[in-house]
């Protein structure tokens, strides 16, 4: 666990280092909003341009973390429709992954625009709220993250009350 808080720190540290607006998401916010769950990743959405990714490629590495080939020479893989680049951290004959999702739609701009500063794992971090968490996993919809989601809404109750307004109307 503690790598996964230390690499999670590192990074966000980075992105506010880097002026690069982002959100903290995936099992990490899962943990925060619902019931806790194993993860062995970090999840963000990040405002970080195409033509910055050799400068964010060069810090993480500076940090301790690897970059696959394929995104040093410029690709981009795609989860979900969303664009999507990763770095590694390799513990012994472990590793573990960052998943950093680029933020080029407006709905991922407001996701971010959303995000809030919380306590997660004793670090301040903007945190995905928990009602885009729920979007970002039903847009994913595997089979995690459906369960994901019904435990965020089994323990968050009541999300957004403008929401529930609007549902009942």
């Amino acid at each position: 666990m503690n790598e996964l808080n230390d690499a999670l720190r590192s990074v966000a540290e980075l992105f506010h280092l880097m002026e690069i607006p982002y959100v903290l998401m995936g099992g990490i916010a899962v943990r925060a909003y619902g019931i806790p769950r194993p993860t062995y990743d970090v999840d963000f959405t990040a405002a970080v341009s195409r033509d910055r990714l050799p400068e964010l490629f060069r810090r993480v590495e500076e940090r301790g973390f690897a970059v696959p080939e394929a995104y040093q020479s410029g690709w981009v893989d795609r989860v979900a429709s969303f664009p999507l680049v990763k770095f590694r951290k390799y513990l012994g004959e472990n590793s573990l992954d960052i998943d950093v999702f680029l933020a080029e739609s407006a709905f991922q701009h407001c996701v971010i625009s959303r995000g809030r500063q919380e306590d997660v794992e004793n670090f301040l971090v903007r945190l995905v709220t928990p009602e885009d968490l729920v979007l970002l996993k039903l847009i994913a919809s595997r089979p995690r993250d459906l369960a994901d989601i019904a435990d965020v809404l089994f323990v968050q109750v009541q999300l957004d009350a403008w929401c529930t307004l609007g549902a009942a109307r």
